[in-house]
């Protein structure tokens, strides 16, 4: 079986836009802007056997603020520029009570059949509450969080907080 590195999108791989305190995702390639040292550690997760997969909330679609056409283009972009082995999005709002909605590990559980990837020897990163949930949730032997300080909920139980995607890796890499 494989292990992989779940990773949240906005404010874990590209830069999250912030109004007030709240993250938003790009909903436009011209937006959408990868973050430093991103590229770099990815590679280091693949050269040392992680299997990279994103698991992204992006009810944007459901909402009308952003098409299907849009996101593609972004996922397009993005695969081209990063190791990435799969991308798993949720359309779904709260409201429509989905598994695959963070804070659920619907995409978690989805993606590791899919890759065939061992929960328990493989981790999650994410910069708000409901990443590091959906990584307890699916069993992640382990979550890590980007503390952004945003003005909203914040995650509960075990996680190691760390500065960026960089930071994770280090730790990750270097056991």
């Amino acid at each position: 079986m494989n292990r992989a590195l779940f990773l949240d999108r906005d404010g874990v791989i590209n830069k999250s836009i912030v109004v007030g305190g709240k993250p938003f995702a790009p909903t436009v390639l011209k937006d959408f802007h990868i973050l430093p040292g991103v590229i770099e550690a990815l590679l280091q997760l693949k050269n040392a056997g992680f299997k990279t997969v994103v698991v992204t909330n992006q009810p944007d679609l459901s909402t009308g603020k952003q098409t299907w056409n849009s996101l593609n283009a972004i996922h397009a972009f993005l695969i081209e520029k990063c190791p990435i082995d799969i991308i798993k999005v949720c359309a779904h709002i709260s409201n429509d009570n989905c598994d695959c909605r963070k804070p659920k590990p619907g995409m978690l559980l989805e993606a590791s059949r899919f890759l065939n990837i061992d929960l328990s020897q493989s981790y999650m990163i994410g910069d708000r509450w409901g990443d590091i949930e959906a990584g307890q949730r699916a069993g992640c032997k382990k979550t890590f969080f980007i503390d952004y300080g945003y003005d909203e909920k914040t995650p509960h139980g075990d996680f190691i907080k760390v500065k960026s995607l960089s930071d994770c890796v280090s730790i990750l890499i270097k056991g």
